[in-house]
């Protein structure tokens, strides 16, 4: 059974730069898409990056669009967010579908419901 688990989130300062990981246990993620998703204090969970399983199809919202970089190895995914904001705070999960031949399209890649696989959550605050 794939299981993932977040890690590296935190508190920085507005302009500050945190990497956020998923890494995948069980099985390596090579054949899963992975995307990233955000949920603020009362707001609904909302798409932030993806990448599909060959790294063909990434996408990312427009409000991280020149900040985030999301990138990945054989069994992790990273997002390297720089410039944050205070509205980049909230409660950020890693999840993975089943993309063996990495043709996902980004429309899924942008839909929660989509995914198979969700880990617990890092928090990252953004605050002076």
């Amino acid at each position: 059974q794939v299981q993932l688990v977040e890690s590296g989130g935190g508190s920085v300062q507005p302009g500050g730069s945190l990497r956020l990981d998923c890494a995948g246990s069980g099985i390596p993620l090579d054949f899963f898409a992975v995307g990233w998703f955000r949920q603020a204090t009362g707001k609904e969970r909302e798409g932030v990056s993806g990448i599909g399983g060959n790294s063909a199809t990434v996408y990312y919202s427009d409000q991280v669009k020149g900040r985030f970089t999301i990138s990945r190895d054989s069994n992790t995914v990273y997002l390297q967010m720089n410039s944050l904001k205070p509205e980049d705070t909230g409660v950020y999960y890693c999840a993975a579908i089943q993309d063996i031949r990495g043709f996902v399209a980004e429309s899924t890649l942008q839909d929660p419901a989509a995914y198979q696989i969700w880990g617990q959550g890092t928090l990252v605050t953004v605050s002076s």
